[in-house]
């Protein structure tokens, strides 16, 4: 009997892991029909490519709050806190993310795997400006990614299945979306309703290529890291938000500002790939940050 138990309970994890990608190929295929019509209406205004992949996104995104009520969330199981604490949490996480990226940064550039861009402007004025824009990017990015994966999708497996288990699945997700991409360009002139689903498989069957795996390590770890934060504090989704915005804002300043030296005897330690950044350092740094914490965590006075 215990063991029928655990096998159905063992077949229900599996199908609850399989329910968020179900959701998201619904999704892809929703935009895919959506932005044929949007492009044959408003003609060739924007490539296919990337009106699917923004028309998918926003679905995810506004898909949060029909989800919240069908798994009977309030908002702060997703993570959110009430205003000010929220706010200050945000803050709290850029500096976190400050804290925990820089020293990555620092040994790119030490490694001479980072470069300096002697063709940029370096005045005061253009390193502000462009600092603002990266900033608001990457506050955009994080606002729209965070609640998505960090918040609905953790908090719907976390029902549904122990929290270490939720916690992984999260960030497998997490880590996997960054690669549903393609980078085919169909011309307006031969769109047809089956461009998009075209599209579509191109960007899921990227997850298998072989020259995404250490980008992928260091974003599952990543999402671990990011997973970790909202289980380990209440309410922390403010946390996650910043700390993932201080990460792509450093990110794409260090993009603006330096040049990857795929000549450098360090060149693997990231991913040529992805960003120039993401790759196995960040994997192991993030991961002995994540093993500091947890050791803190058992070994530290008891109040």
């Amino acid at each position: 009997m215990q063991q029928g138990i655990t096998a159905q309970g063992l077949l229900k994890t599996i199908y609850y892991a399989f329910v968020p990608l179900l959701i998201l190929l619904f999704f892809a295929a929703l935009s895919s029909v959506f932005s044929y019509f949007i492009l044959m209406m408003t003609g060739d205004v924007l490539s296919m490519r990337k009106l699917v992949s923004k028309a998918a996104q926003v679905f995810l995104l506004l898909s949060i709050f029909p989800l919240r009520h069908y798994l009977r969330l309030t908002w702060s199981d997703i993570g959110f806190a009430a205003k000010n604490t929220f706010l200050k949490q945000v803050g709290q996480g850029m500096l976190l993310g400050l804290v925990t990226l820089m020293p990555v940064m620092v040994v790119l550039y030490v490694l001479d795997i980072s470069v300096i861009d002697q063709t940029r402007e370096w005045s005061v004025g253009a390193i502000a400006s462009r600092a603002s824009l990266a900033l608001l990017l990457a506050t955009l990015i994080s606002l729209g990614e965070e609640p998505i994966f960090s918040g609905i999708l953790l908090a719907g497996l976390r029902k549904k299945m122990p929290v270490r288990l939720a916690v992984l699945i999260t960030a497998g997700y997490y880590s996997a979306f960054h690669f549903v991409k393609t980078k085919t360009d169909i011309p307006f002139q031969e769109l047809n309703l089956g461009s998009g689903f075209q599209l579509m498989a191109e960007a899921f069957s990227n997850v298998l290529n072989p020259e995404i795996i250490s980008a992928f390590i260091a974003l599952l770890i990543v999402g671990i890291f990011l997973a970790t934060i909202r289980t380990q504090f209440a309410s922390s989704i403010g946390i996650c938000i910043g700390c993932h915005a201080a990460w792509v804002w450093q990110i794409k300043l260090g993009k603006d500002y330096f040049n990857t030296n795929a000549e450098s005897e360090y060149y693997y330690l990231v991913s040529s790939y992805y960003d120039g950044v993401v790759g196995y350092l960040v994997a192991g740094w993030l991961s002995l940050v994540l093993i500091s914490f947890f050791i803190w965590k058992r070994h530290r006075p008891v109040k």
